[in-house]
């Protein structure tokens, strides 16, 4: 009986923590989510950005997902907050403290433009760096780095960017000895994401494509960042690959501007700015910036689609609430574009699409949407991310007009398909898999147990044959080429921004306000016109009513408590409700931005 209580007690308890404590405590997470900064930005404020904890490309969809590790900055977050701090009065700076790996390639270039159209203000960047070091593509960080007024270094620390170095792991030899076999389609050779399964070292075709895009990507780093110092480029490539060297080494070959701890470079930006200067958190920045956003906006129009990470049929509303990674849902992005297709405010759409791709069926779900608003009379401007690859391409591929970074890797026009036959593996371990099957013979084509039988594997050849001749087809369409044109680009190959604008994959290089500035001329608009961000993260409330299925309604009561308590944090709370039935009725709760 003791026993059988503490065992109740213990259920009891772990019901409580769930029903009772967890909410309270998410209770909380949403009032502080919800929450409008109250503070004001100080007469003399010098932003500090800090970029070592990694960004996303666009907005984190869902609002909880930053607890899971990251900073929460996106890179779109901080181009247009950097844009509103040009005209702010209160901004006389910013500090910018670089991380010491790698960064996305097509995130730097971002950055970069953003960084060069703040200093045309009149307003300095400075950055810090605490070392450089052999880890991604750390040319891109130095890139971004050389783009401010000055780059510092901490004292001893390490300046190793000096070339960009790949590594593949191969597990052909693992797998042939524990009888485990990867049997898989390609179209065509150069589609090599599973490569490392099928062989043991690079084929002729993966090598190629993979120096090829390697080399394009660190020549555009090591280039601009030698314009931007202005460098001789020759000879400022043969001083960066020397390397490494030491911060005081680096400084004296003029690879950097000056070398000291990062308060003494604060300090040093601190007293340029101002006698009464202070430091400010850059996201504490952005929150005042995209709060005083909120007011509605009235008038013409571009709207931002975003479209981040692998492409899934379905809608986010239905993905764990503690999922971190970005995921494009075919529905969702769909209906952002038919609700851009309904607003008479809106002229024209940017899609800014950065995935690697996904699902050929929901990337033809979305792609339909994308013709359906050009039908419209709405041109459709893609602004290329990191990644608009394979399914990225093929979402983007009949738009108005296509924008990439020098970086984006894109092409990647080919498609496969397989599986892991396991029966061999699992049976040295006393493990045997058995199936049944009725009706045709393949119900059973992808039995982990064996592999294809000679029917099966042509049926499956015949539909990843269907699936990439019609990308080529609709690749053609799109961009109106040669149908022969595009299968001698294609074959699964993964091409650079600058090498895709050659092969006129995409038409212009450049940013996601170039994208927007293109869309504004396609659209034949004057003037001022707001940027409305369809769609986006979805609210803290629906989160919490996914999680514990009480209605969102039910969070009323805290709003009215904030009106008898006039608590600022409930207040917010109250406003984040108030936008949440605004779009339970189907309105869009839209955060205006203008465009100068």
């Amino acid at each position: 009986m003791k026993q059988f209580l503490l065992t109740m007690a213990g259920v009891f308890a772990g019901l409580l923590l769930f029903f009772v404590v967890i909410p309270i405590v998410l209770i909380g997470a949403l009032i502080g989510a919800a929450s409008k900064p109250n503070d004001t930005t100080p007469a003399q404020a010098v932003l500090q950005l800090d970029l070592r904890g990694g960004m996303t490309d666009q907005e984190l969809q869902n609002p909880f997902a930053a607890f899971g590790g990251g900073s929460g900055l996106s890179v779109i977050s901080v181009v247009e907050t950097l844009r509103h701090a040009e005209t702010d009065a209160k901004v006389k700076a910013v500090f910018v403290r670089l991380p010491e790996g790698g960064m996305a390639p097509a995130a730097a270039d971002e950055l970069r433009q953003a960084f060069l159209h703040f200093r045309k203000s009149g307003k300095p960047i400075w950055a810090h760096s605490q070392g450089l070091y052999p880890s991604g593509v750390v040319s891109s960080t130095y890139m971004l780095g050389a783009s401010a007024d000055q780059l510092w270094m901490q004292p001893d620390s390490a300046f190793q960017a000096t070339g960009f170095a790949s590594e593949e792991v191969f597990f052909k030899r693992f797998f042939d000895r524990y009888g485990v076999k990867a049997d898989f389609e390609q179209r065509q050779e150069y589609k090599n994401a599973v490569n490392p399964y099928l062989y043991s070292d690079y084929t002729p075709a993966h090598r190629e494509a993979s120096l090829s895009w390697m080399t394009s990507i660190y020549r555009t780093a090591v280039l601009t960042a030698a314009v931007d110092r202005k460098k001789e480029p020759i000879a400022f490539t043969r001083t960066f690959e020397a390397g490494p060297y030491s911060a005081q080494e680096a400084k004296e070959k003029g690879l950097i501007d000056g070398v000291g701890q990062v308060r003494e470079t604060a300090d040093a930006l601190l007293a340029k700015a101002g006698k009464k200067a202070e430091l400010v958190d850059f996201q504490n920045y952005m929150g005042r910036v995209r709060a005083g956003q909120m007011a509605s906006g009235s008038g013409q129009a571009v709207a931002v689609i975003g479209a981040e990470g692998p492409i899934m049929t379905g809608t986010g509303g239905n993905a764990s609430p503690f999922g971190g990674d970005q995921t494009v849902w075919s529905d969702d992005v769909s209906d952002s574009f038919y609700d851009a297709i309904k607003d008479k405010d809106v002229k024209a759409i940017v899609f800014r699409v950065s995935s690697p791709g996904g699902s050929d069926t929901a990337s033809e779900q979305i792609l339909s949407a994308v013709r359906a608003a050009k039908a419209a009379g709405k041109p459709v401007v893609v602004s290329m991310g990191t990644y608009a690859a394979s399914g990225g391409y093929w979402i983007s591929s009949d738009a108005s007009a296509i924008v990439a970074q020098p970086t984006t890797l894109t092409g990647s026009i080919g498609v496969y398909g397989g599986k892991f036959v396991l029966g061999e593996a699992l049976g040295r371990f006393g493990i045997d898999v058995r199936q049944t099957a009725v009706g045709g013979e393949y119900a059973s084509a992808f039995n982990m147990g064996e592999g294809f039988n000679q029917a099966q594997r042509a049926s499956f050849a015949g539909w990843m044959d269907r699936i990439y001749e019609g990308f080529v087809r609709r690749v053609a369409e799109g961009r109106k080429l040669p149908p022969e044109q595009v299968r001698e680009i294609a074959k699964g190959r993964v091409w650079t921004g600058v090498q895709a604008r050659q092969l006129k994959l995409v038409d212009q290089i450049g940013g996601y306000y170039d994208a927007v500035d293109k869309a504004k001329e396609l659209a034949k608009l004057k003037g001022d016109v707001r940027i409305k961000h369809m769609g986006g993260p979805r609210s803290p409330f629906e989160v919490f009513e996914k999680l514990f299925g009480v209605s969102s309604s039910s969070a009323q009561a805290l709003a009215a408590t904030a009106t008898l308590l006039n608590d600022p944090q409930l207040a917010a709370v109250r406003e984040e409700m108030r936008a949440a039935r605004l779009r339970d009725r189907g309105a869009m709760v839209l955060a205006p931005t203008p465009i100068p």
